[in-house]
């Protein structure tokens, strides 16, 4: 059996958060693989199910972020499961927003749930890190990671959900390099265009033609000329 952990918070009020993604991703992966309806334990909500052959327990904590380790330590206790076992999905704030990374063991960066996980099930655990972007000012991290995706992040993040959850058989059988392709593929293009520059103005390279000059009465012609003919006559 494999543990794969998604992160968030429990509760109407985070559901859309950002810090909410890895609950996201779980669910995203039961609906995809029909797996059993979720039920209450192990101080979470968990369900199971099997992707390529393997089985596998989904949880999704309820202690809140900070405590995640106490909910995912009880079930790896309970059916007698390693490190080695666990794959926890959350969100990444130093990763731009779609963009899908996966290592094993490592610091928690910052993160209350990982460090949780970390201190009750050591730290020799595979962690898909989603990135979710970071708002570029340190003063408005918690802002950014609890308030709710918003309605342009969509173009990517549904994309995304779907490719963790289709691509999901591959982070049971350890082929995280082709789970991290697939997910990069599904989002490529997804990004909100850019509004183009302004093209320059075509610079004219035709000459505008000048105003047409009076015409000079060539010395045979004209009134004047008409004049001396006939005072004078031709000249042969």
């Amino acid at each position: 059996m494999q543990l794969i952990v998604g992160l968030g918070n429990p509760g109407s009020k985070y559901e859309n958060n950002r810090h909410n993604v890895g609950f996201m991703a779980a669910d995203a992966i039961a609906r995809r693989h029909s797996f059993s309806p979720w039920s209450k334990k192990f101080q979470g909500l968990i369900c199971e199910g099997r992707l390529g052959g393997e089985k596998v327990l989904l949880i999704k904590p309820q202690t809140f972020m900070n405590l995640s380790g106490q909910s995912v330590g009880e079930a790896m206790r309970f059916h007698k499961l390693t490190p080695a076992d666990l794959t926890v999905l959350y969100d990444e704030l130093d990763l731009a927003a779609g963009k899908v990374r996966i290592k094993t063991a490592g610091g928690a960066g910052g993160h209350n749930g990982i460090r949780s996980i970390d201190a009750h099930c050591g730290k020799e655990y595979r962690r898909v890190r989603i990135g979710i972007g970071h708002p570029g000012i340190k003063e408005m991290v918690t802002h950014h990671v609890l308030g709710d995706f918003a309605k342009a992040d969509r173009e990517w993040l549904d994309p995304l959900l779907d490719a963790i959850a289709e691509n999901a058989a591959m982070l049971v059988a350890g082929d995280d390099n082709g789970f991290m392709n697939k997910t990069s593929l599904a989002v490529q293009g997804t990004e909100t265009p850019k509004p183009a520059k302004p093209a320059p103005k075509a610079q004219s390279h035709i000459r505008q033609a000048r105003p047409k000059q009076p015409a000079v009465n060539a010395p045979d012609s004209g009134p004047m000329a008409a004049m001396l003919r006939k005072l004078f006559g031709n000249k042969e």
